[in-house]
């Protein structure tokens, strides 16, 4: 009739959603890409992506070998989709000096059991502070200041946290924020651990591409050696040279590398594809290096994933002269750093 309403089935579908769900007890958030038939859960626990949908014809892939269900968020295996923040990665032996000042991240505890790894807050409820969805685009912000003095034994800073995530025409894109709400400079820097996978095939024949000018060369604990040593050019590692694309193969991958070449629009791509379907991926970083593990020593999934953690600054950077800019945050200062995928469809 003139003048009547439509029916909500006769409205136009909007091109993005965002809605909150549940995996047992842990609240999500969950984006959604209706044209390009993408879907990416985020929990709160750790603002952990958890999973990266893409429809292909009848099927539903996920692209994200994130964690399976309530318990893995709860017990964290292998740091899946990890953000790490106030550090990424290790800290030889779990002590550093910073401004002159020594400090102990496991004070009493000795032996093979010290280890500092992946920063504080995989296990830290956020605040789902924003969750919407426009014309442009899904977006969620997660934030929390748990990075506080006395919390962290070694650390003793103040650092409040944002992790945005924004589901567009160009894939996942992820912004930090770490603003120094303390008194005194702190070292601080950004890292992401995701793991990928393009089929449930084991990754040997996957094509992995990284732009990278130099290695990083670590000690067996996986620690960067001092000082220009931990500097190789890539040609000096041929084995490990990925500058074109090539077969990952048998190589066991536990890798940083640096030196990352910027394309036009002043992102570095490290692309992984599998040649059998044509599917690919790309993660994009506008700084820092990129360590490629292809999950040789995780507890499950054996080298069925490959990890790609783009990082704003390298492992043990706290005990680094020549990463004292990059992760030097002075109080009342902010610092931001963004990636993000790219999938890239047959």
């Amino acid at each position: 009739m003139p003048g009547q309403d439509k029916s909500r089935s006769d409205q136009p579908r909007a091109a993005y959603g965002a809605e909150r769900d549940s995996v047992g007890t842990h609240e999500i958030a969950v984006l959604e890409d209706f044209a390009r038939g993408r879907r990416v859960r985020i929990a709160r626990r750790g603002a952990t992506v958890i999973s990266l949908e893409q429809t292909l014809g009848a099927a539903t892939l996920d692209l994200a070998d994130g964690y399976r269900d309530a318990a893995e968020l709860d017990s964290r295996p292998s740091s899946r989709f990890a953000i790490m923040v106030p550090f990424a990665n290790r800290i030889d032996d779990a002590r550093y000096t910073f401004d002159g000042e020594s400090h102990d991240l496991q004070p009493g505890v000795e032996g093979p059991q010290r280890a500092a790894r992946h920063g504080f807050v995989r296990g830290v409820d956020f605040e789902l502070a924003a969750l919407g969805a426009d014309e442009l685009g899904a977006r969620a912000e997660f934030r929390t200041s748990a990075i506080r003095p006395d919390v962290h034994p070694g650390y003793p800073f103040a650092i409040d946290l944002s992790i945005s995530y924004l589901l567009d025409a160009d894939g996942l894109t992820l912004e930090a924020s770490m603003r120094n709400v303390g008194e005194r400079a702190a070292p601080c820097f950004f890292g992401w651990h995701p793991y990928f996978r393009l089929d449930h095939a084991p990754v040997d024949s996957w094509e992995l591409q990284i732009p990278a000018g130099t290695i990083v060369r670590t000690d067996a604990a996986y620690i960067p050696l001092p000082g220009a040593a931990a500097h190789v050019p890539m040609q000096e590692e041929p084995a490990l040279d990925f500058r074109r694309p090539r077969p990952i193969g048998v190589r066991e991958i536990n890798h940083a590398y640096a030196q990352l070449r910027l394309d036009e629009d002043g992102r570095a791509r490290t692309h992984l594809r599998d040649p059998d379907s044509g599917l690919g991926l790309a993660v994009w970083q506008e700084s820092g290096v990129m360590l490629a593990f292809t999950a040789d020593t995780v507890t499950r999934d054996v080298r069925r994933s490959v990890a790609l953690e783009p990082m704003e600054s390298w492992a043990d950077a706290f005990n680094r002269a020549d990463c004292f800019d990059a992760i030097r945050l002075e109080p009342g200062t902010e610092r931001r750093f963004r990636c993000g995928v790219e999938i890239e469809l047959p």
